[in-house]
């Protein structure tokens, strides 16, 4: 197989927040100190050979970039200060936008005003529904509470209608998020290596994909295991309120003041707390700026927070005004949550930083793949 070298492949990376990668010399250092590099699967030196090389297709094929959790030990002993691991992260945030077909990943990577414009536009659509489109449906503000004394949520916000909007939502954001998935798989194993996996083996392997989703194990193998706690915190508990929130959503937004020992509320208290305890860590890391890993931060990092934040600060104050009976509070609060909630959605699930959660236990499916690969024959595609 032909290797083609594109040397505009330096311009394009820069657009991601990679800089100079010309201070690494290749000592091997940081592949020497990194726990998650093993045989076969080399990085980050590999990787930042490919990229001054200019090898645009073996970069689209690597698994490495989504195998590394950026621990910064890599960054930490390199004597040139050439900082490895951030060059890793900005080669996730390139591949993400190869993956994804549209092109909206890398205009919301590259470009502020079309990220937060995207925002912007979603968040006005969303208060006009509440504040136009619903009304003119007959639904309406409430003062009056419920026998227990609660806020009348579902009067102003319809549960059937606003489950149907959950629900296309989440069959848009799929779809999306799906098809970039194949895109990677055919990049990684399909069209780069001349080389075929057994259907066999990609019913076998399938369980790691579900236990490194659900376990998160590789972050363990960094020194700071609190690193690996804050982000199992913050990747559960938004996982668990997407599910209710989405699939359960009749059960989830009720007007009944249930028990605080009931599974919904506890549920719920649960996703807030690992929420809040993952967004402290990384919000506080970035001001401080004393990890190596925290040094660096791009603006869609800082975008990504800033709406996660807003989003589980509005869903506290709904639970704390609507059992306390608050309806106008309730309802600004919701109408706002929802303003945050939507675009980020949109925006996080397919195109940026929570898509990531997707593509690392993908690539470390894949790289097993890769393992059990055989060599094509001849004339076969």
């Amino acid at each position: 197989m032909s290797v083609r070298v594109q040397p505009e492949l330096r311009s394009q990376l820069i657009q991601f927040g990679i800089g100079d990668w010309n201070a690494c010399y290749h000592c091997g250092t940081c592949t020497a100190q990194c726990p998650l590099s093993e045989e076969g699967f080399l990085f980050p030196r590999k990787k930042i050979r490919l990229m001054q090389m200019g090898l645009k297709d073996e970069l689209e094929a690597s698994v490495e970039p989504w195998l590394c959790y950026y621990c910064g030990d890599c960054s930490t002993s390199c004597p040139r200060d050439a900082n490895p691991g951030e060059l890793m992260m900005s080669l996730r945030r390139y591949l993400t936008s190869i993956y994804d077909w549209t092109g909206l990943s890398k205009k919301f990577y590259t470009s502020e005003l079309w990220e937060l414009g995207f925002i912007i536009v979603f968040a006005i659509l969303v208060v006009l529904s509440f504040l136009v489109l619903l009304p003119s449906m007959g639904y309406h503000f409430t003062r009056e509470l419920t026998a227990q004394g609660g806020v009348q949520l579902n009067a102003f916000a319809p549960i059937h209608v606003v489950e149907t909007f959950d629900w296309c939502m989440a069959a848009v954001v799929a779809s999306l998020l799906i098809s970039n998935i194949l895109r990677m798989y055919y990049k990684i194993i399909w069209k780069y290596g001349n080389m075929k996996v057994s259907l066999w083996v990609h019913i076998r392997e399938f369980w790691l994909l579900i236990f490194n989703f659900a376990v998160q194990p590789k972050f363990n193998k960094c020194d700071d295991k609190r690193y690996w706690l804050s982000h199992w915190f913050l990747m559960s508990g938004y996982t668990i309120m997407f599910i209710v929130i989405v699939v359960y959503l009749p059960w989830f937004q009720t007007q009944k003041i249930l028990p605080i020992w009931h599974p919904q509320r506890l549920l719920g208290y649960y996703a807030t707390f690992g929420l809040l305890f993952g967004l402290f860590v990384a919000i506080i890391g970035r001001i401080q700026r004393k990890d190596v890993k925290f040094l660096f931060s791009h603006i869609s990092d800082w975008l990504f927070l800033a709406m996660l934040t807003l989003t589980a600060i509005t869903g506290i104050l709904i639970h704390i005004f609507r059992i306390n009976g608050m309806p106008l509070a309730t309802y600004i609060s919701y109408i706002t949550h929802m303003a945050v909630l939507v675009p980020m959605i949109l925006i996080e699930v397919p195109f940026s930083k929570w898509s990531h959660l997707a593509y690392r236990p993908f690539a470390v499916y894949f790289q097993q793949l890769k393992r059990y690969a055989v060599p094509r024959e001849s004339g076969h595609p």
